[in-house]
């Protein structure tokens, strides 16, 4: 059996994508990142390529949409005061 990926989300900058891969990720949706490598090696090529693609399973599309909407409205962003912890070694 075979899963068929699809687009979710694409991003310039590939740590961008591999932080959206993260929230999904922790949604338990089996998100990954294409083309962040050759993004990487010439950054010039991002525009041309598309930038670096984010892909989840098909069947997961509806909710990795949620995900990353709730992303942008900065559901998952933590406030100021929030502790941390010390930085690691």
């Amino acid at each position: 059996m075979t899963t068929d990926y699809r687009l979710v989300a694409r991003r310039l900058v590939p740590t961008e994508a591999h932080l959206l891969r993260g929230c999904l990720r922790a949604a338990g949706i089996a998100a990954v990142v294409a083309d962040d490598q050759h993004v990487q090696v010439n950054f010039l090529l991002a525009p041309a390529l598309g930038g670096t693609r984010v892909l989840v399973p098909e069947a997961d599309l509806e909710a990795a949409r949620e995900v990353l909407a709730a992303f942008e409205r900065g559901d998952f962003t933590l406030p100021e005061s929030t502790d941390v912890g010390p930085p690691a070694e």
